[in-house]
């Protein structure tokens, strides 16, 4: 059986092959486990009394109108415009199954093969993945020290095939907030070169509190070149409902269903309306665990601080501490399958995020106590 070389090019999941290493410990102690970047926390009560509830209604497992239940679209709706000061309506929203079919449908209804795409680097790895599945050329923009992009650097490698620039704030693998004038600056870039700008907003909830929340939805031709994608994972712990939406003009929400329809039909309906249950009962509830979140975050930066082992963190935010190990002798796949294996600490590799191997892993703290997160660092100081 022959298979596309694209797909046999691709890495398989990062995650995967972390989570392939844990059987192989021979240690006792309880594993420190900082991959995933989804919560490991239960949802509200009011959500889980509702997907019990929505289970044993008669139409639960039909299909749900295929752009999303209009109560949910309504209610996301409201709840953007509340939270960036614009006049969004529920025709804006597309719901998904999930935020990384959010951004595949999208790219694929923007994107035929040999175009190119700007992402930036470290990138989130599915969407390099998807796009060089879709037979586009990857560009990267690598920033600063600070990891914040620059515009007039992105317009640098432009050419006359580049489609789409795409931009995650808070950043995964980063953690990192782009500033709001940077995001004004690269929305501009896209309405200059007539091109689209995605803008990954899974973590919008947890980004920084100086940076400040973009104004995209403010200016009356955003639906010309803008598209900001979501998910309800984060929001309301329910990364295996699979929920996520396409915030965009009637253009590419008309062109991504017809994409929807061949890959899911539409989003599945329990996980609709476990995050419509979010949006309209659990909103108290999800400001605490972004309150909860920011002082493990806090927690990680001042037992981090001293540099345990030499790991030291170059950036932090949302879930993420973006972590350079110090062993120039060694691989950082090495590195990561020592820390698994020796110290019993589950990190995802830098270069699952990036085109070459900089010395980097993702520390997801956000999945730690406050106990593990001291524990960590005397973890990482025994690492020789």
């Amino acid at each position: 059986m022959r298979f596309s070389e694209r797909v046999e090019n691709l890495v398989h999941s990062p995650i995967g092959a972390a989570h392939a290493l844990v059987g192989l410990r021979t240690n006792s102690r309880a594993l420190l486990d900082l991959s995933q970047a989804a919560p490991s926390f239960p949802p509200a009560d009011a959500v889980i009394e509702r997907i019990a509830q929505v289970a044993r209604e008669p139409d639960a497992g039909r299909y749900p109108p295929q752009p999303g239940l209009p109560a949910l679209r309504e209610a996301f709706a409201n709840d953007l415009s509340r939270g960036y000061e614009a006049d969004l309506s529920a025709e804006s929203v597309l719901i998904t199954a999930g935020c990384n079919q959010a951004f595949c449908i999208v790219a694929s209804a923007l994107i035929s093969p040999g175009d190119e795409a700007l992402l930036i680097a470290p990138f989130y790895f599915n969407h390099d993945m998807w796009l060089r599945l879709e037979g586009v050329n990857v560009r990267h923009l690598h920033p600063g020290p600070d990891l914040v992009p620059d515009p007039e650097h992105a317009e640098s490698l432009l050419t006359d095939k580049t489609r789409l620039i795409t931009l995650v704030s808070p950043g995964n693998p980063t953690g990192v907030t782009i500033p709001k004038d940077v995001i004004h600056g690269f929305a501009d870039l896209a309405r200059r070169h007539d091109i689209a700008l995605i803008v990954d907003e899974t973590y919008r909830s947890f980004r920084d509190e100086i940076n400040g929340t973009h104004e995209l939805f403010t200016n009356a031709d955003w639906t010309n070149h803008v598209i900001s994608l979501h998910s309800f994972s984060k929001d309301f712990a329910i990364p295996g409902y699979r929920c996520g939406a396409v915030v965009g003009g009637a253009g590419i929400i008309t062109e991504s269903l017809k994409i929807l329809d061949c890959v899911a039909i539409s989003a599945p309906r329990i996980g609709q309306e476990a995050a419509l249950a979010g949006l309209m009962h659990a909103q108290e509830w999800r400001a605490k665990q972004v309150t909860r979140i920011r002082e493990l975050e806090k927690k990680f930066l001042a037992v981090m601080h001293d540099q345990p082992g030499g790991f030291e963190v170059v950036a932090s935010g949302a879930y993420f501490g973006w972590v350079r190990h110090p062993h120039a002798d060694l691989t950082t796949s090495e590195v990561v399958r020592r820390l698994i294996l020796e110290h019993d600490v589950l990190v995802i590799p830098g270069t699952a995020f990036t085109a070459k191997d900089d010395a980097m892993v993702r520390m997801s703290f956000a999945n730690l106590e406050p106990v593990e997160i001291e524990e960590l660092t005397r973890r990482l100081a025994e690492f020789a």
